[in-house]
């Protein structure tokens, strides 16, 4: 993500649990955006984030939510970015691990959530740079509600993604329900996540989160 080096209906009983299941991975979600950079506790700044300031724009309706297959490919048009996925799970602190430094071109999938195209939000994470050079989200705030993200899938679908909001959250008193929820409930949603704000040489870390949402609106094969 940035220069770290070491690393974003049923019965009752059946709700209480997945209520429990998201709890545990929204504060995993909350501690890998914080803990990650080494933004220390109690740092002023809001969570808001800065939402894209372009006008609007029209956006396609949501087609409905895809059956579960892994992702394997994603292509971003507009940056030039075809980036093999892989799975990645929660480290010792119990937050995501984004990929190794050594794949800057790998984006990272995190497996234990929602399959990009079933409905849910399911999160992408990829490094905006390496200590040397760019990585394969360098450009990633530079996206627009209305371009286009794919994710071809082991089904042999193409999931096509529609970006739908740019949002820049400062690491400090981060937000991870607001960052990583679900915006409508039953919609295949899909999260693309790096690093942002300033580089911080002190602390060798970025201060905030590019976080790009985005809706399914089409599949090909």
């Amino acid at each position: 993500m940035s220069e770290d080096r070491e690393p974003a209906a049923g019965s009752g009983t059946g709700r209480l649990v997945t209520g429990l299941v998201w709890a545990v991975l929204l504060l995993g979600l909350w501690l890998w955006g914080r803990a990650l950079t080494g933004v220390p506790h109690g740092t002023d700044g809001s969570a808001r984030g800065d939402l894209f300031a372009g006008g609007p724009a029209v956006l396609p309706r949501a087609a409905a939510p895809l059956g579960d297959a892994l992702p394997q490919r994603v292509d971003i048009p507009r940056l030039g970015v075809q980036a093999p996925v892989v799975s990645r799970g929660l480290d010792t602190q119990g937050a995501v691990d984004p990929p190794p430094f050594d794949q800057p071109g790998v984006v990272g999938w995190y497996g234990a959530g929602t399959r990009p195209g079933a409905a849910g939000a399911a999160l992408l994470v990829g490094h905006v740079d390496t200590a040397t050079r760019p990585a394969v989200f360098y450009k990633l705030s530079t996206l627009e509600p209305g371009n286009t993200v794919r994710v071809v899938r082991s089904d042999g679908r193409v999931a096509a993604f529609t970006v739908d909001d740019v949002r820049v959250l400062p690491r400090a008193r981060f937000d991870a329900h607001q960052a990583y929820g679900p915006h409508q409930t039953g919609r295949a949603e899909l999260r693309l996540i790096t690093c942002g704000g300033v580089f911080d040489r002190v602390s060798g870390s970025y201060t905030a989160n590019v976080v790009v949402s985005a809706y399914l609106t089409g599949t090909t094969r």
